[in-house]
């Protein structure tokens, strides 16, 4: 997923140089995360500009976060693939660039697997590879006004992904005359002994099979009529996931913008069946992974072993309303929480849940209780553990500043107010209130992860999520609260990155 609102028409032969200049080894210890608005516990890249995750992928004890980058400035540009490894998906160590722009075009989102079987021959030595499938987007080719500007290639790594080669045979799967065309997410489907690629294409998902990742074939197509959409549908994910019974269902995760619930960016997701061929839904109404403005675009692991089981999900915390605009400057842009996915039913129905993950409780210190009525927050990194009444209830953040965010329950639905938040003058959509209903849930607890520009809610253990950014002058210090029961728990959280 890309938006391309600012230009950025660089030759080839530039983007050369930037490879060769900016392919150094990261150091965490050398960079400065201690800046204002940088979260502490959130993935934020070293420098420029980041949107959507891509490539989520573990491997030999290590997840990998590729994501959409341009490393010379901090709004959107020749996109390239960024790069961060982690051994317990809270820490992140930051790698060199893995894959820039060519003569084909900017490298766009897409997906990575571990090719266990070498049914593609890019292994060596016995070794699975690391296979990067991803979307390629010609600028000369739109700056000429043509149609068949997007496609999709691959590159491969053998060294477990600290270094790509890009097949020579890229485009794999050639532009059919569509301009959206783009957001590759592959899955190996045991039962067909497929590779399946769900592939945004405009207004729908195409599905294509392959037996090596280097020829494919389309097999179906999904866009029920009922679904939301915005201007094109964006980074689809496809997976299979158990419910509570041992059933197993299809999960169809489809981002759009416009036309999220609260304004510009959502994801939505569907519910239903799929024989390796075409994907069909048992949901019959749109629904949202998240109510909040700023979770997007979100996808999950691949290759997370079964001793796991976990189905892994991390997305991008912005907005493409305001994206560009807001009030930070070395670098732009964090990734959400990790979470883990899980498939309540509940009379023929489906709430895909999401819960942060368990390893996110390692970097609690000073925990304690305190009564409800009236918390002082001492750190602008912290969790929050409530338990709510059975009523209305309201959660009133603020500092010495007079800014304030507040979060309230009535007439059967959520609001959350960021208008009095902190910095709201770059964008007019930002101070708007956020709605979202509840829709016969019956709110029990929330826990309330705050880092220094963001605020994650999390209603019974996943079942209704709020993900907003806020950008105090200070932090937030004092939280009022109504309808909230006896003592709350705050854990504050210690910095990722050493600070």
């Amino acid at each position: 997923m890309n938006r391309i609102t600012n230009i950025y028409w660089v030759p080839i032969v530039l983007i050369s140089f930037f490879a060769c200049n900016t392919n150094r080894n990261l150091n965490n210890k050398k960079l400065d995360y201690n800046q204002k608005f940088r979260p502490q516990y959130h993935f934020s890249p070293p420098k420029g500009w980041m949107n959507d995750p891509n490539g989520l992928v573990y491997f030999d004890g290590e997840y990998h976060l590729f994501y959409q980058h341009y490393p010379d400035g901090n709004t959107w540009g020749p996109m390239h693939w960024g790069h961060a490894i982690s051994t317990d998906l809270i820490h992140w160590d930051n790698y060199p660039i893995a894959l820039y722009p060519d003569s084909l075009g900017y490298i766009f989102s897409g997906s990575a697997v571990i090719d266990w079987k070498n049914s593609s021959g890019f292994g060596k030595n016995g070794q699975p590879p690391m296979v990067a499938i991803y979307a390629y987007h010609s600028m000369e080719g739109e700056k000429a006004g043509k149609i068949e500007i997007q496609y999709q290639g691959i590159a491969y790594s053998n060294d477990r992904g600290r270094t790509w080669t890009k097949y020579n045979e890229n485009p794999v799967l050639k532009n059919p005359g569509i301009k959206d065309f783009r957001d590759p997410k592959v899955i190996w489907h045991e039962e067909s002994q497929n590779w399946i690629m769900a592939l945004a294409v405009k207004d729908k998902i195409s599905f294509y099979t392959s037996p090596n990742l280097l020829k494919w074939q389309h097999s179906s197509d999904f866009n029920v009529s009922w679904a939301a959409y915005g201007d094109f549908w964006e980074c689809p994910d496809l997976f299979p996931i158990k419910t509570a019974l041992g059933i197993t269902k299809w999960v169809l995760l489809v981002s759009i913008n416009p036309g999220g619930p609260n304004g510009g960016s959502a994801t939505q997701y569907f519910v239903g069946d799929f024989d390796g061929k075409k994907f069909v839904t048992e949901t019959t109404q749109t629904k949202w992974l998240d109510y909040g403005a700023d979770n997007y675009a979100g996808v999950t692991w691949s290759d997370i072993p079964n001793s796991d089981g976990r189905r892994l999900f991390m997305g991008w915390m912005s907005n493409w309303l305001y994206a560009q605009k807001v009030p930070t400057e070395i670098w732009r842009s964090a990734m959400t929480i990790p979470r883990v996915l899980t498939l309540k039913q509940n009379s023929g129905d489906y709430t895909l849940m999401s819960k942060p993950i368990q390893e996110l409780n390692t970097l609690r210190v000073n925990s304690k209780r305190v009564p409800s009525n009236k918390m002082v927050l001492l750190s602008d990194n912290v969790e929050i553990e409530m338990e709510l009444e059975e009523t209305d209830f309201q959660l009133t953040f603020s500092n010495n500043n007079n800014e304030k965010v507040v979060l309230k329950k009535e007439n059967n639905q959520i609001t959350f107010d960021r208008s009095q938040s902190g910095i709201t003058d770059f964008n007019s959509d930002f101070i708007k209130v956020h709605k979202a209903p509840l829709q016969n849930i019956l709110l029990k607890n929330v826990k309330v992860y705050i880092d220094r520009s963001s605020m994650e809610f999390i209603f019974n253990d996943g079942e209704l999520n709020i993900t907003e950014l806020v950008f105090p002058q200070s932090p937030y210090t004092i939280l009022e609260t109504k309808g909230v029961k006896g003592t709350s728990t705050i854990h504050q959280l210690r910095s990722i990155w050493g600070n």
